[in-house]
């Protein structure tokens, strides 16, 4: 008997390290499935759809067709990498902003990510841009835009901070990714090859994935470890709409001014054509 009860703490001892090593397995466990994206939603919006068919007058490519067709590639990322995923639309409809922003943050456990082509007058504008607004939005975007803008043959415009409707109104981490100008004949035909989408799904699936790993530190450059991705600097345009208003007023009172000039000079008629001002921050 006496043999017995000296045996028992080193039997409770044992079982209390089990029990302790049970419980931080499970933790790291827990860390593990949160880092490979099990228990996270991410809800894709593909922009535009229906009546809505995107971009300006007279543009060529769709881009409600190609962000549909990025935004359902990368539901089959994500979805072979453990994420559960939620489409805004999953077909050629329109889903009004505010329904867009009600689905993203119906789920608590969720990051949202919108996908969109770029549009301007100027056929020359070119370049991947990312968008974000909430400041805990910033390493979604940084990851993000590391991947897609180095994974593009198209230049790096950068990541910007916008007040856009599905980016201010969401609760939950949200990035908008222009995935380059259907206005330009070079990366219109990039985004009509299959092969290119395809590339665009698995790049962002990968800034999804990477999120995780972005520093603390802003950094300019895109240098990054296997262990790290750099938070990226931005440039803030949250108050670019109310600059634009200033300067279209500015420009309509020069004209207004250089046609009343150029009547008194001559009785020729006036081209009554204007140059648009190109929107290359639009959706």
């Amino acid at each position: 008997m006496p043999t017995k009860f000296c045996r028992l703490p080193l039997v409770i001892a044992g079982l209390s390290i089990v029990i302790l090593t049970c419980g931080t397995s499970s933790a790291a466990q827990a860390s593990r499935d949160s880092q490979s994206g099990s228990s996270t939603i991410v809800v894709i919006d593909a922009g535009h759809g229906g009546h809505d068919r995107g971009g300006i007058p007279g543009q060529k490519v769709p881009e409600k067709e190609m962000t549909l067709d990025v935004a359902q590639r990368l539901k089959s990322v994500l979805t072979a990498n453990g994420y559960r995923v939620v489409m805004t639309r999953d077909s050629d409809v329109f889903v009004p902003l505010p329904t867009r922003v009600a689905i993203a943050n119906s789920y608590r456990n969720a990051i949202f990510v919108c996908i969109h082509f770029n549009s301007t007058q100027r056929a020359g504008a070119d370049g991947i841009e990312t968008y974000f607004y909430s400041r805990d939005s910033l390493p979604l975007a940084s990851a993000v835009h590391y991947f897609v803008a180095g994974g593009a043959p198209s230049p790096n415009r950068g990541v910007r901070r916008r007040g856009y409707y599905v980016l201010r109104k969401t609760s939950v981490p949200a990035v908008l990714v222009e995935c380059g100008f259907l206005t330009n004949p070079t990366e219109a035909a990039y985004a009509q090859n299959t092969t290119y989408r395809q590339k665009l799904a698995e790049e962002i699936a990968a800034g999804v994935r990477g999120r995780f790993s972005v520093t603390s530190a802003l950094s300019p450059t895109r240098v990054a470890t296997a262990e790290s991705i750099p938070l990226q600097s931005y440039i803030d345009q949250t108050n670019v709409r109310g600059s634009e208003r200033s300067r279209s007023k500015r420009s309509h009172k020069k004209r207004l001014s250089s046609k009343s000039s150029k009547k008194k000079k001559s009785s020729k008629p006036l081209d009554s054509k204007s140059s648009a001002t190109p929107k290359e921050g639009e959706g």
